[in-house]
């Protein structure tokens, strides 16, 4: 995702255009309107917890059905989830934030009562469902969504206009929540274990395009089409977005690990030509994650780029983009090293998504840094894998710039909240370190390619991430995680030097801090261990010199003493 622009948190949106606007304006920035609050309210924790009222079910399926209208900037639709019963409960939350409204309910043909706290209905059961059943509820709903003034960074349902006067309509909703502009339950650890359809109805001279796959298109009378799309896969709720447009279309076949993978593509009829184009760096992409994360996460979805009406955010199997056909993260290079202009920043870093927030995904938002963290060193491989090592490591180490330190890149859980922007280039240039630390590629990339296969489809726990990389890598990471995701400080290396010795040590840093470091001494490299006390080391085996030059793969900074 790109983050948007605040006075708090992330950068980029489907991740990243927060941190274009950091990089440009030194602003700090997040995924949608959720600045960092000192203290939280019940409708925080109601969004953000696995309450009674949500915990007794599990989501199976979305069938979600929109008509919007341009003119009054209203929505009207109805949403039928299908839900496995684990326990019995006769209490239902059901998110849908104001001011959109639920209409009717409706369980076995027969109205639910329901009323609403805040942004938060409870539907309530006649008879408690049977445990280990399976069940589905029709939501009709309807109302004035909120609109989004600077979509993907601030969320909401987006109205807009083409150059050519014709209507364009989508969704920005990741941080915010679905809940947006449709009801569900809009907490990240459920997502429809057997995918979503969605259908929208819409003038007959526009096109609406969503996730996965089109199944039908039919006329629905008044002018009006219907079209209908289906994700076979699971998926977070933020993702599943309308796309209502004039669109253009063109589909490829990409030959990747798993096969045959159909690629759409769904422009602006005027962007064409200059899409097709662009677009050409599509497979130079996918050959690049296959090899680096596993398979592309979504084959029986297909993969499409949709050109959207803001910048871009990774809706999966359905990617926004918004790049305006040029290289760079709108024109410009977020890491100042020349590298990231050689490559558009949209198609790589919210196709990183995919594998990254998509297939992989955090419970709760608060470990946001797995998504926007590994998507963020996304762009570092992908520039390995055309320009070489080198070239990649520049353009990390050059990101490191727009690193703010200003709080935790850990969040606070149970209450929908992220931690800072700084999971983007933070989290990246922690990954970097941690496979310099490894210090063997093939297996830093088995771990890449592990994680993807470990947890295949699943909403995890940062610490089920962490845990992995420790046992794979046969390293204990625990610290280095501690320092650069729970605290705000950057280890420094303090050292001395005086003939024919060096002294050193960490200071800055949590307890029991002993991340080993590469440093160049006099002409040689050598691997130091260091701890929080003082070491020395005799330099009557290296050359000559006064030099104590720490390798630039490891985030830390020096600090001479005397």
């Amino acid at each position: 995702m790109l983050s948007q622009p605040h006075n708090r948190k992330p950068l980029l949106a489907g991740s990243l255009i927060c941190a274009g606007f950091l990089a440009l304006f030194s602003l700090s920035c997040t995924a949608q309107p959720l600045s960092s609050k000192k203290s939280f309210t019940r409708q925080d924790t109601l969004r953000g917890s696995i309450t009674p009222e949500r915990a007794w079910w599990n989501v199976l399926k979305y069938a979600i059905t929109v008509e919007p209208d341009f003119n009054s900037k209203t929505i009207r639709g109805s949403n039928t989830i299908q839900f496995a019963v684990l326990q019995p409960g006769t209490k239902m939350q059901i998110d849908l934030q104001q001011p959109m409204e639920i209409l009717s309910a409706k369980w076995k043909n027969n109205s639910l009562e329901f009323r609403r706290d805040g942004n938060v209905y409870y539907l309530q059961f006649p008879s408690a469902p049977a445990a280990g059943t399976t069940q589905s509820i029709t939501i009709e709903f309807g109302g004035k969504p909120r609109e989004a003034q600077r979509p993907p960074w601030d969320g909401g349902w987006i109205w807009r206009k083409d150059a050519k006067g014709n209507p364009w309509m989508s969704v920005a909703c990741q941080g915010l929540g679905a809940s947006v502009w449709y009801p569900c339950k809009d907490h990240q650890s459920d997502e429809p274990d057997q995918g979503a359809a969605l259908s929208m109805i819409v003038p007959d001279d526009l096109v609406g395009v969503g996730n996965g796959k089109l199944i039908s298109k039919t006329p629905d009378g008044n002018g009006k089409t219907k079209y209908n799309w289906a994700v076979t896969n699971p998926i977070n709720n933020y993702n599943i977005v309308p796309y209502i447009g004039k669109y253009a279309h063109w589909h490829e076949v990409y030959n990747g690990e798993k096969g045959k993978l159909d690629c759409d593509f769904w422009v602006l009829e005027s962007n064409l030509e200059k899409a097709k184009s662009q677009f050409k760096q599509v497979p130079a992409m996918l050959k690049c994650f296959e090899h680096w994360f596993g398979p592309y996460p979504f084959y029986e979805d297909s993969y499409k780029l949709v050109e959207s009406p803001h910048l871009g955010m990774e809706h999966q199997s359905a990617v926004a983009y918004g790049n305006k056909y040029q290289n760079g993260y709108l024109g410009t290079d977020l890491s100042g090293s020349g590298w990231g202009l050689k490559w558009d920043f949209i198609i790589i870093h919210e196709s990183g998504h995919e594998w990254f927030a998509n297939n992989i995904t955090t419970n709760d938002i608060a470990d946001m840094w797995v998504h926007e963290g590994f998507t963020n060193y996304s762009e570092s491989l992908f520039t390995e894998c055309e320009y070489g090592k080198q070239a990649g490591a520049e353009y990390v180490i050059g990101l490191r710039k727009n690193i703010a330190n200003d709080i935790p890149v850990q969040g606070p859980y149970g209450v929908n909240q992220e931690g800072s922007g700084d999971m983007y280039y933070k989290g990246a240039n922690m990954i970097h370190t941690i496979r310099t630390i490894i210090d063997n590629d093939e297996l830093f990339r088995d771990i890449l390619r592990g994680l993807n296969k470990e947890f295949y489809h699943k909403t995890v726990t940062a610490t089920q991430v962490e845990e992995y990389i420790n046992q794979k890598s046969g390293k204990d990471f625990s610290k280095v995680y501690e320092q650069y995701l729970r605290t705000t400080k950057i280890p420094q290396l303090e050292f001395k030097t005086r003939k024919g010795e060096v002294e050193f040590k960490w200071t800055n840093v949590v307890d029991g801090f002993d991340m080993p470091v590469k440093v160049d001494l006099g002409g040689q490299w050598k691997l130091l261990q260091p701890t929080t006390e003082w070491q020395s080391l005799k330099l009557a085996d290296w050359h000559t010199g006064e030099v104590f030059k720490i390798d630039s793969n490891y985030y830390v900074t020096p600090k001479r003493v005397h």
